[in-house]
């Protein structure tokens, strides 16, 4: 179904209904289609949500394995070059 933006305004709750029964709600500004309403489980499907970046991954503490990460050297000055 197709709105017109001050509609979808003044009637949200019913146009948040018929998203979430009949799908995708698509909203017009001065008869131009702007924006679509769709429910959470389809925008997470078309957005891909599941998967995972290497940072997540290397970061979740209950993650597949166990990264040993040696300490720390410490930090140590470089001689200054001196120029003549």
């Amino acid at each position: 179904m197709v709105w017109q933006v001050y509609d979808a305004k003044a009637r949200f709750s019913e146009f948040l209904d018929a998203a979430l029964k009949d799908g995708p709600q698509v909203v017009t500004r001065r008869g131009v289609e702007t924006a679509v309403l769709v429910p959470i489980d389809e925008w997470k499907r078309l957005r891909g949500e599941k998967r995972e970046t290497i940072k997540d991954i290397l970061l979740d503490p209950n993650g597949p394995f166990d990264l040993d990460i040696p300490p720390r050297r410490k930090w140590r000055r470089r001689k200054p070059v001196v120029f003549e």
